[in-house]
């Protein structure tokens, strides 16, 4: 087995704000195993918010090589545990690039979609948001104008969070989603659910810094509108963690390691009766393929990451008014242009 490194700058279509930064390229790193004449795409950009940068990730996938496998082909299973342990904890953006790259090679081997090899049903797949950045209200109403979507995700943490809802509000009869991405304080939080809940908001996305439990205990307990962890988490043993802050989670494939971590993730989820999301991390249409493979499984996803770059390296899954269509070929269905 072989292993190419490439890197790409993605133009952003808006300068893209949060409350943690603005950018207006997304870097990112693509990972190809090739293995008799196939190839796996796995994706993770570049996110200095995390410690992530391109030259740490290329380093950290040259430490492996000699670990790649020669003969046979093991379960990707087996694969992610060889890995993790060289990755798994100070890595794990560099370890789902090499998670997605090899299980999208697993299912090109065996000429299968990946969602049919594990035997999903794409029936009733839940559809994607589009995120509306933080910038002035006229130029996210612009935003919103440009990308008529059925659903939208609101990044919030501004001094106008409510006047920013209430005016897209009423430009469009959208379900809204919003992440305040740490921003509120729990008072701020439990104040806005009441006012978002009537502005036809679906639910809050991490609302307080990643480690104040104790005020998401009171959130948890008193927002008007169900309350869903993404800072707060990021690895498998953070899911138990959040049982009882948390109505659910935010799964990111680059943060927790790939997809083989993600499906433990969501498993565990189930039993603690938590809602399950995956979402994105402004990625091409390979990482955002990845996630594709996991929709039957979920109740929420935000995949839009290849809407909000000009992705002219990669094709796979399309995205039609919120409604993910799968590509046709094997796999993820990604691959570089």
């Amino acid at each position: 087995m072989e292993i190419k490194v490439h890197t790409f700058d993605l133009p952003l279509k808006h300068t893209f704000t949060i409350t943690h930064e603005s950018r207006d390229v997304q870097p990112t790193l693509i990972v190809e195993l090739t293995w008799h004449g196939k190839s796996g795409f796995g994706e993770a950009t570049e996110t200095p918010y995390y410690g992530v940068s391109m030259e740490k990730m290329k380093g950290q996938l040259a430490s492996i090589k000699h670990l790649l496998p020669h003969d046979i082909l093991p379960h990707p299973h087996d694969f992610w545990k060889l890995m993790s342990a060289e990755l798994l904890d100070d890595h794990p953006f560099a370890l789902c690039a090499l998670d997605v790259a090899y299980w999208d090679l697993w299912g090109k081997t065996h000429e299968q979609p990946l969602y049919k090899l594990w035997g999903l049903n794409t029936a009733n797949n839940p559809i994607t948001d589009y995120t509306i950045g933080i910038d002035s209200i006229e130029k996210m109403l612009e935003k919103m104008r440009e990308m008529p979507f059925p659903l939208y995700k609101i990044k919030l943490g501004t001094d106008q969070d409510l006047d920013i809802v209430e005016a897209l509000r009423k430009e469009t009869d959208a379900v809204f989603r919003v992440d305040a991405n740490t921003a509120w304080t729990p008072e701020q939080s439990i104040y806005f659910s009441m006012a978002l809940k009537d502005l036809g908001v679906e639910f809050i996305e991490q609302p307080l810094k990643a480690d104040n439990w104790e005020g998401m205990k009171k959130v948890f307990e008193a927002s008007a509108l169900p309350i869903m962890a993404d800072e707060s988490c990021i690895l498998e043993s953070d899911v138990e963690r959040c049982h009882g802050y948390f109505h659910g989670i935010n799964i990111k494939l680059m943060k927790c390691g790939g997809l083989t971590p993600a499906m433990r993730m969501i498993k565990k989820a189930r039993t603690l009766g938590l809602k399950v999301m995956v979402g994105c991390m402004t990625e091409s249409t390979i990482g955002c393929s990845a996630i594709a493979q996991l929709l039957p499984l979920l109740d929420y996803v935000d995949m839009d990451g290849c809407l909000l770059v000009d992705d002219q390296i990669s094709t796979g899954i399309t995205i039609d008014y919120g409604k993910i269509i799968y590509a046709k070929e094997f796999g993820t269905g990604a691959k570089l242009k």
